[in-house]
């Protein structure tokens, strides 16, 4: 059964529980990226009145063929800049008695991650400082490993939606008793 999405700006977080057959302890969440609609064909439109103006300084000069190929390779760049990695889903299943595995679903190709459970000390969340901005993320901490595990490589998403995800991870990883001294503290 697939709870009501939750909205929050350019997020759509969704939770999937299985209540039939012998998926009953499969519990997903994803979190996606809403498509941008107008405002992507508007600085497309944008762009385009300056780069047929470049167009136009490059082909005044006398290398019409050089100008006309570096126009549509630098328009090409801009293109791919203003487009970006195309990230349509980050997703979290969680497998109590095997492990978490984390998704990530770009424009064409699937990245899979797969975390055993019992590597998993515990799942935190990390609220990260900088001088500009504040934001939080969701991290693993794994049995021999230096460094954090993030389970959302490419989004930010708020920290309204990774509670419950945090909950679940506590959950499966039998960290529960730990989780309800620091929710109160939150």
């Amino acid at each position: 059964m697939v709870c009501a999405p939750v909205v929050f700006g350019k997020y759509v977080y969704l939770r999937g529980d299985d209540d039939k057959g012998p998926h009953q302890a499969v519990d997903s969440h994803q979190i996606l990226v809403r498509k941008k609609g107008k405002r992507s064909y508007l600085l497309y439109l944008i762009m385009l009145p300056i780069l047929a103006n470049m167009a136009y300084v490059f082909l005044a000069k006398e290398k019409v063929g050089a100008a006309f190929i570096g126009t549509i390779l630098l328009s090409l760049l801009f293109m791919k800049v203003f487009h970006g990695k195309s990230i349509k889903k980050e997703s979290v299943v969680i497998m109590p008695g095997f492990g978490v595995q984390l998704e990530t679903h770009y424009s064409r190709r699937v990245v899979r991650r797969f975390v055993p459970i019992g590597k998993i000390l515990r799942p935190v969340l990390n609220e990260c400082v900088t001088p500009v901005t504040c934001y939080w993320s969701l991290a693993l901490i794994i049995h021999g490993e230096d460094e954090l595990m993030l389970v959302f490589q490419e989004l930010g998403p708020p920290v309204k939606m990774l509670v419950p995800i945090w909950k679940a991870l506590c959950a499966a990883t039998d960290a529960i008793e730990k989780v309800n001294t620091t929710v109160a503290d939150t």
